[in-house]
């Protein structure tokens, strides 16, 4: 339960912030790459957020949060976007720093 009613008024228990770069493959959203602000229940905020539109070099999500990726060039990542709220998150897979240091690495895909 994450509400409570006390003489009337409301209170809604806060939600854990984390500095923790993630993966998170989306009901019918796809895929992004970013810093995990807030979850709550399938409900997930990302900052500093990048769709993941095509990859190369990593035989799947698993793969690239603990490798990154080994095909840079070939890949299609978004631009960054500060915020995203994605609704429907049904997998979120942490990131290790070398992750990180290669997903970020990748060129801005732009048409």
């Amino acid at each position: 339960m994450n509400e409570i009613f006390v003489n009337g008024e409301r209170y809604v228990k806060a939600t854990e912030s984390t500095t923790e770069w993630v993966i998170i493959r989306t009901y019918s959203a796809g895929v992004h790459f970013g810093v995990l602000k807030r979850r709550e229940g399938k409900e997930v905020e990302l900052t500093t957020a990048r769709r993941i539109w095509y990859w190369d070099g990593a035989a799947s999500l698993s793969q690239m949060a603990v490798d990154g990726v080994s095909k840079p060039e070939n890949c299609k990542f978004s631009v960054v976007v500060p915020s995203i709220t994605l609704t429907e998150a049904i997998e979120i897979i942490p990131c290790t720093e070398k992750a990180v240091k290669s997903i970020n690495g990748v060129k801005e895909w732009k048409s």
